[in-house]
C-alpha cells in the first residue's frame, strides 16, 4: 500500500516520505489483539520534506507547532481491529491535518461602523430597557 499521499491538488507526499511503524493495539479483538500489530504509528518530516513548498512549510510549522517533535509530524491509528484499516485512517487523518495547517488565512477584516439605523435601534432598546427597570423600583413615597 506504498502509494503518494494526496494532501491537495497542488501537495502531494510521496510515499518514500511516510515512515510507517506497527505495534500491538489496546482495545477490542479479545486475544486478537494480543498476536496482531494492527496498531499504526505514521511519522512525515515536515521540517525537511522536499516536497513541501517553503511558503507552505513555513505556514505549517507555525501552525502544527504544537504536535511536532523536531519537525516530525507523527499521527497514530488503533481504531480498527484491521492494520489495513489503521493504516488507511492514519493516512487520512495525516492529510486533513496537513491540509488545514496548508490552507490559506481568512481575510483581514476591516473594521466598519453600525449604520445609523442599528445605533437608533441600541439606543431605542436601551430606553425601553431602562423604563421596564424604572417601573420595577419600589417608590420611596410608600
Amino acid at each position: 500500500m506504498a502509494e503518494d499521499l494526496i494532501v491537495t491538488r497542488m501537495l502531494v507526499i510521496p510515499a518514500s516520505e511516510l515512515r510507517e511503524r506497527f505495534s500491538r493495539s489496546s482495545g477490542p479483538g479479545g486475544q486478537h489483539v494480543n498476536t496482531s500489530d494492527s496498531r499504526v504509528e505514521l511519522s512525515f518530516d515536515l521540517a525537511n520534506s522536499p516536497s513541501v513548498p517553503d511558503r507552505l512549510r513555513t505556514r505549517m510549522l507555525g501552525r502544527l507547532a504544537t504536535r511536532l517533535v523536531d519537525g516530525v509530524l507523527t499521527i497514530a491509528a488503533s481504531e480498527q481491529r484491521a492494520q489495513l484499516q489503521n493504516r488507511a485512517a492514519a493516512r487520512e487523518r495525516l492529510a486533513s491535518l496537513l491540509r488545514d495547517a496548508a490552507a490559506a488565512p481568512p481575510p483581514v477584516r476591516r473594521a466598519t461602523k453600525p449604520s445609523r439605523g442599528a445605533n437608533e435601534r441600541r439606543i431605542s432598546a436601551k430606553k425601553r430597557r431602562a423604563v421596564t427597570k424604572r417601573n420595577r423600583r419600589a417608590d420611596p413615597g410608600d
